[in-house]
């Protein structure tokens, strides 16, 4: 055997052993792209329907905004008539009613302030050391 003819088989053995490595690259690539296709056709088949159900609940939901935001006009509404209604109720009956109570007062203290037959209670108080003593007390303090 010539160094041509060994130099031709140790040519043709890396290339043996180049072309079965790219074999089992290129088999398991397969491997990984059907692994991939796979996994493609499942995420397909299970986010579809999800994509389905996530736009009714988007209608769904725009419905019931569309609900609330009616509702909160007519909340909004009936504020203003119950402010109305409010000023004008006060406006009409608070004066007269104010009046009435106060002079209710007038006519309660005047009736209830003084009996015929009891005679006036001095209301004076007199301040010791900061506070106030009422006049009932400032007799027994003088005992003391």
């Amino acid at each position: 055997m010539s160094g041509g003819e060994v130099a031709g088989i140790l040519v043709a053995v890396f290339w043996a052993i180049l072309v079965s490595f790219l074999a089992v690259a290129l088999a398991r690539l397969a491997q990984t792209l059907r692994a991939t296709t796979r996994l493609v056709a499942d995420v397909t088949e299970q986010t579809v329907p999800l994509l389905a159900d996530a736009s009714a609940a988007v209608r769904s939901a725009q419905t019931q905004i569309e609900r609330v935001d009616a509702i909160a006009a007519d909340v909004q509404e009936v504020t203003s008539n119950a402010s109305a209604l409010s000023s004008t109720v006060a406006s009409t009956f608070g004066g007269p009613l104010v009046k009435v109570a106060a002079f209710g007062y007038g006519v309660r203290r005047a009736m209830g302030g003084r009996r015929e037959d009891e005679p006036a209670k001095p209301t004076r108080r007199t301040v010791i050391v900061g506070r106030t003593v009422p006049s009932a007390r400032r007799g027994k303090r003088k005992k003391d």
